[in-house]
């Protein structure tokens, strides 16, 4: 487990102070994948190098992993930690005259071990992350996906039991970002690594992590569950992803820009539902339609799987008597449907 208690972290630009973390407190189970998101410049980053202190933290702030306290360590002892610490970042940071197995055999010098068993290990640490017919390439001649595989490779040579991902797949194009995901699912389930992703994508946490932090100027802002973050978000950075992120956002657009578009006539309503867990799979649209003699024209939706459970909305005009559109809005209510009316005739 990882225990983060009280960490802040101040740079110093000449006399000015400049509060990067502040205040972070973080617990990250064995064996999870955890995912802190924020926008640029929120401390996501200064506070994941907290972990294996990379960067270390103000004075008050302790860092704990696997029940060790690495504040007080000496240096020769956290070297020792942080050999069960594996970190990938954004650019790779491959030696580009050394082959991929080159590469890979760098840390396996340092742990005492013979020649052939080195090759050994390094070799398999490349059929894990499916590169073995790569052994002999220069970090050039690879793409951006095979070049992360190999650092995951060589992160992997300690046999760490914590894996570090400093926005691992921000230079990658959309499928190989989905790639590179599934490989460090399937590594955190086969190794049982403990894996936390920094990122500002909002489809990397959704994709493999069960639990998020969402942090905003050095602050963790809101964390918990991922589904149960994304289903009732309670900070406004958090729902700012979510729009950005979800086609129902564009319902807003319409209604304060292009409200002729809609063309709404008495009695209707442009309405955006939002409901997760059970009410997804229920018939709502269709119980409501036939019980309060209504009509909803359905102009998009948006449901997705997180964590195994479905989230979703759907937008649509809503017509029918006044007093039957209401009656039916209330029923959704009570369903725990979050029912939005954005224009009404």
């Amino acid at each position: 487990m990882i225990k983060l208690k009280n960490i802040s972290k101040t740079f110093y630009k000449g006399q000015t102070a400049i509060k990067a973390v502040e205040k972070a407190d973080l617990i990250i189970k064995d064996k999870e994948i955890f995912g802190v998101i924020g926008f640029s410049g929120a401390g996501k980053s200064t506070l994941v190098r907290c972990i294996n202190l990379l960067e270390r933290p103000d004075d008050g702030g302790s860092v704990e992993v696997g029940g060790v306290e690495l504040t007080t360590l000496s240096e020769r002892q956290l070297r020792a930690v942080r050999a069960k610490i594996g970190m990938i970042f954004q650019h790779f940071n491959l030696m580009p005259s050394r082959t991929v197995l080159e590469n890979v055999l760098y840390p396996l010098q340092y742990r005492g071990i013979k020649r052939d068993e080195q090759l050994k290990k390094a070799k398999e640490l490349l059929q894990l992350v499916e590169l073995s017919d790569r052994l002999e390439n220069y970090p050039s001649e690879l793409s951006g996906g095979q070049k992360q595989r190999v650092a995951i490779a060589r992160a992997l040579a300690c046999d760490p039991e914590v894996l570090l991902c400093d926005e691992a797949t921000s230079a990658l194009d959309p499928t190989t970002t989905h790639e590179i995901l599934q490989l460090l699912k399937r590594l955190n389930q086969k190794l049982g690594l403990t894996i936390v992703i920094i990122t500002h994508q909002l489809s990397v946490i959704k994709d493999i992590c069960t639990s998020v932090a969402v942090m905003e100027r050095g602050r963790i802002v809101e964390q918990g569950e991922v589904f149960s973050v994304f289903a009732n978000p309670q900070n406004e950075v958090t729902r700012n992803f979510l729009k950005a992120a979800s086609s129902l956002s564009k319902a807003d657009v319409i209604a304060a820009k292009y409200p002729q578009i809609l063309n709404l006539h008495p009695g209707e309503k442009f309405v955006r539902l939002s409901y997760t867990g059970q009410g997804v799979s229920e018939p709502l649209i269709s119980t409501v339609s036939n019980k309060y003699m209504i009509t909803m024209n359905i102009l998009f939706a948006d449901i997705e799987l997180l964590d195994g459970a479905p989230l979703g909305g759907t937008v649509g005009i809503f017509s029918g008597e006044p007093e039957n559109v209401e009656a039916a809005l209330d029923y959704l209510r009570a369903k725990q449907v979050k029912v939005e009316v954005l224009a009404d005739a």
